[in-house]
Order: structure tokens, then C-alpha cells, then sequence
């Protein structure tokens, strides 16, 4: 039996239809892809044991993204349930094996384009990860007016925004989660202006359709995609994963073309 690392992270795009399910129905169909690919997957302790899955920040419902992430472990499966054991003599080749049969197994629209092994170090993607960039397509205003309000939100102070946070609406100050905003012109949906952002997500994250609240609340989303997620590192900032499979921190390319 073939050998595995105790721990791997996976990146991933979620795009077409799927865009429309929530967090939970999306850690479900990578609970479902993992017990069909045979996988010994770890699972957690007491009651109602459950996959022991680490993803990234939850994308808005709606929302489609280049750039996710999921972290997996490992444990001892029963035997003859599983294709592969955790050891000490895999290689990323296997890594690469294990994301590709994944990626044949996800729904339509969760597509695994890389995949590396994981040593232990790496600490929580929620935690850590600090910015996400975005594309944002909007309807409702004409380009020099949309220009204009980008502008007057970058020079402001204070951009207050209203919120609901635990069935109550609060006021926030958007201003210091958006670290830049540019308008690029047209977008790629008929009719639609293009704005590329990035949104810093501490203390809390911002939506893509509050940030449009902080601009102009007339504007319409009309599509939204997160095009990276950042961890700041010695001073800058690096993606968990790259898409050609470079892991934080490193400049060899570990498994990539994963998907299907």
C-alpha cells in the first residue's frame, strides 16, 4: 500500500453554478469526494465524529473564486478501506495522484488545479490569511461618475457602512479594510464596470455588495470573484498555495495539474 503525509492542502476554483451553494453545502461535497477516493481521512473525537477539513475564509454565497483553499489530514482507516496509508516514505507525486482523484470526484465547478504536502508548521488559513484581492463587475452608474465615487472613498476618512451582526444592524467604518480600489472599465458581463479591490480581513471581512454599500448604495453586483487570498510574511505578503503548486514560503513548484 502506497504512503501518504499525515497532512496536504489543496487549492481550488469554485465557479458556474456552484457559486450560487453556501460553506457547509461545500465542506459536504469534499467530505463525499474523500470517502469515495478512498482516502484515510482523520476524523475528530467525541460524539458525532467529523472529517478533520480546514478551509479558508468562507466565500460569500454567490461569490465565484480562483483561489481557494482546503487543508486535509490523515489518519489510520480500517484496514482494506483505504488506497493509501500515512507514512514517511511518500512523494509528491502521490500528493499529486491524491488531488487529481479528487478533483475528478468534486461537483462541477470545484476544480483542484494544485496540491502539495504540508510539514506541520503551517498554521490556520482563517487565521492567518490577512487580504483577499477581488473583481467586482457593477451596473447602475456610467464610468466617469463610478470613477469619481472610487475616488471620493479613497479620500475619505471614514466610509460608514451598515451591517447586520447577530440579527442586529450595526454600523462599521469600512475605510480601513479597503487597501486599494481601482475602476478599470468595462467588465466582461454586458453593460457592467469593472472594479478591482483588495479587502483586508481583520478585524471582520468585507462582502463584496458592502463594499459596493460604501461607494454608492445604488450600485447593483452584478458578479463578483476573489482572485487571491493573502498571508503577510517578514514584511510582505505570499499566497497559501500558488496555482503552479508553490507552496507559502517556497520557490519549487510542488504537484501541480491537478485537475480535471
Amino acid at each position: 500500500m502506497r504512503q501518504i503525509p499525515a497532512r496536504m492542502r489543496v487549492r481550488y476554483t469554485k465557479t458556474g453554478r456552484i457559486r450560487y451553494t453556501s460553506q457547509r453545502d461545500n465542506a459536504r461535497a469534499w467530505e463525499r469526494a474523500l470517502r469515495r477516493a478512498r482516502l484515510p481521512v482523520a476524523y475528530s473525537e467525541g460524539f458525532s465524529p467529523r472529517p478533520l477539513l480546514s478551509f479558508s475564509l468562507a466565500l460569500p454565497t454567490g461569490c465565484e473564486s480562483q483561489a481557494e483553499y482546503t487543508d486535509l489530514r490523515f489518519g489510520h482507516a480500517p484496514e482494506g478501506a483505504a488506497d493509501f496509508e500515512v507514512g514517511t516514505s511518500w512523494d509528491e507525486g502521490d500528493v499529486n495522484e491524491i488531488a487529481h482523484r479528487l478533483g475528478e470526484l468534486l461537483p462541477e465547478g470545484l476544480d483542484v488545479i494544485s496540491a502539495c504536502s504540508l510539514l506541520g508548521s503551517e498554521g490556520s488559513l482563517q487565521e492567518e490569511v490577512t487580504s483577499c484581492s477581488w473583481i467586482v463587475e457593477v451596473a447602475g452608474m456610467g464610468a466617469t461618475e463610478l470613477t469619481e465615487r472610487v475616488e471620493s472613498l479613497l479620500g475619505a476618512a471614514h466610509v460608514p457602512i451598515e451591517r447586520v451582526r447577530k440579527a442586529k444592524k450595526v454600523t462599521d467604518d469600512l475605510r480601513p479594510s479597503v487597501l486599494s480600489l481601482t475602476m478599470e472599465g468595462q467588465g466582461a458581463s454586458p453593460g457592467a464596470l469593472r472594479l478591482r479591490a483588495e479587502l483586508a480581513t481583520k478585524p471582520r471581512g468585507v462582502r463584496p455588495a458592502e463594499l459596493l454599500g460604501g461607494i454608492d448604495p445604488t450600485l447593483t453586483l452584478v458578479r463578483a470573484s476573489r482572485t487571491a487570498q493573502w498571508i503577510e510574511v517578514e514584511g510582505g505578503r505570499l499566497e497559501p498555495l500558488t496555482a503552479d503548486g508553490r507552496l507559502l514560503g517556497t520557490t519549487a513548484p510542488q504537484a501541480t495539474e491537478c485537475g480535471r
